[in-house]
This record gives C-alpha cells, structure tokens and sequence, in this order.
C-alpha cells in the first residue's frame, strides 16, 4: 500500500471503523432475526434444512468480513449507513423486495409445519443449496470487485465515483443482482416450501426492473459508464438482456 493512501485511511479510520462495527452487528442482527422467523412459524427447532440456510447466511456475512475488511472497509461503511435513496421508485422496490424476502421465510416456516409441500428430495434441496451457495458468492464477488456497490442507487461524488470494469463486471453490468436472483429462487428449494417460490420469485422482477432503472441512472449521471455499456453490452445474462 502506498504511504499516502496509508495516512489517508488512518485519518478515516474512526468513522470507517465504527461504520464497519456498524455493519457487523446489523448482519449479525439480521442472521438472527432470520433464524427466528423460521423456527417461529415452523413451530419447531429441528428443522436441518432450515439450519442449513441460517448457516449459509452466516458464511456469507463471515466472507464478506475476511474479504472486505482488509480490502474496502470503506465499502462496509457505506453499507452500513442506512440512506434515503435518490430515487423515490428505489425506495419502492426495497421496500417491496424486503416484503418478499419476509414473506418468503414466513411461508416456509408455515409450509414446514403444516405440509402444504409433499416432502421434496434431499438430492434436489443439497442441489439448490449449492445453487444458493453459488449465488451469493457472485454477490460477494462483485462487491469485492466494485468498491461503489451502495444499497441505494445513487452516484457517489463523496467517494469519487467511477465505473467498474473488473472481476465480474467484465460479463455482464450487474452481477450482484444475477446472484440475488439466483439466492432468491434456490432458497425456497432449500427449505422444501415450494409455494415459498411465490413470493421468493416476486423477488426477480423487481430485481430486473431496478437493474433497468439503474442501468439508465448510470448511464445518464456517471462518467465513462456509457463507454463500458458499448463494451459490457448485457446487463444480467450474457448474450440475452
């Protein structure tokens, strides 16, 4: 590391590191709290397919702390900052998104304890559970990649904004949101609700309209983005959209 980026994070250090804090303990929280909106409306504790997913956001929350810490606490501390985004319609789609994640762990705890889904097989929920595996690990991916990745859509003068080209980003303009999509579809296989796939999917057509919108944002307001468009031609499947 140069001396000069060196004294220039030591002098940021506080607020980032307080910013990271910030970030670990409302992971922390939402782990939690997803563990007991599954138990509670299955109605039980023994569910392995239910810890299973518990245990894989705790993987992920623990790989993005060994991998971001080191390299972009900055990123951390942004995340961590809970924003009004710039966009009424973002607002909306966050809001409707996180509505469906609620309803999809909801609807798989009630599916675990009533039977509304006939027993799935293993093979299929450890296939899915790779799948999900897989889709947070592009999403983890393309944070590393993408110092600038924000919950909020929004240019970041403040951190000198700029389009990244790299890791992922060289296949497609939104990875992060390929692998939520993936996440989002696998997780309700995971916990053999197959009526959880209704809200789960809701979660991928919002997911493509903000990538739409974001795409436009980007476009317009950040510079050189419009070049990596040309270049970058797809936005979540390579060689279709």
């Amino acid at each position: 590391m140069k001396p000069g980026r060196f004294s220039k994070l030591e002098a940021r250090a506080p607020n980032v590191t307080r910013g990271v804090t910030r970030w670990l303990l409302r992971e922390s929280m939402g782990v939690v709290f997803v563990a007991a909106t599954l138990f509670l409306f299955a109605g039980r504790l023994d569910w392995v397919m239910g810890w299973a997913l518990v245990g894989l956001y705790v993987i992920w929350v623990g790989a993005n702390a060994l991998l971001l810490i080191p390299r972009n606490p900055e990123l951390l501390a942004e995340r961590a900052v809970r924003r009004r985004g710039d966009y009424a319609w973002d607002t909306v789609i966050l809001g409707l998104f996180g509505l469906s994640m609620l309803a999809k762990f909801v609807v798989a705890g009630l599916d675990e304890r009533f039977g509304w889904t006939p027993p799935l097989p293993p093979l299929l929920q450890g296939v899915a559970l790779v799948v999900a595996f897989l889709g947070y690990a592009l999403t983890t991916w393309a944070m590393v990649a993408n110092t600038f990745f924000s919950t909020v859509v929004r240019i970041q003068q403040e951190r000198r904004h700029r389009v990244t080209t790299g890791g992922p980003y060289r296949y497609v303009r939104h990875p992060g949101y390929v692998g939520a999509m993936v996440f989002e579809l696998a997780t309700p296989v995971v916990l053999g609700s197959l009526w959880a796939l209704i809200p789960g999917g809701l979660a991928v057509p919002l997911l493509i309209i903000r990538t739409a919108l974001e795409d436009r944002v980007l476009q317009e307001k950040l510079n050189g983005y419009r070049e990596y468009a040309a270049q970058v031609r797809y936005r979540l499947i390579p060689g279709g959209w």
